[in-house]
């Protein structure tokens, strides 16, 4: 069976964790932070599995979106 991919919805502070088989990976803030967190785990075609739902499940909010404080000007 294949790896199952896990990336949580944004947080307030922006960011999405990233799990794959219940192991944490790391904070993403981009899908290239994504892409490298997969990488390191064995995953080298990782960027061509972002939108496999096979494989990769976004939970909450949009994928490919990861949040963050509002940049409107003050």
């Amino acid at each position: 069976m294949s790896a199952r991919i896990v990336i949580h919805p944004p947080l307030g502070t922006g960011g999405r964790r990233v799990h794959i088989d219940g192991a944490i990976l790391g904070l993403a803030h981009s899908d290239m932070d994504v892409v490298e967190f997969l990488r390191r785990a064995g995953l080298p075609d990782a960027e061509s599995l972002l939108d496999d739902p096979q494989r990769v499940e976004w939970r909450g909010g949009q994928p490919h979106d990861y949040g963050g404080p509002s940049l409107s000007s003050a």
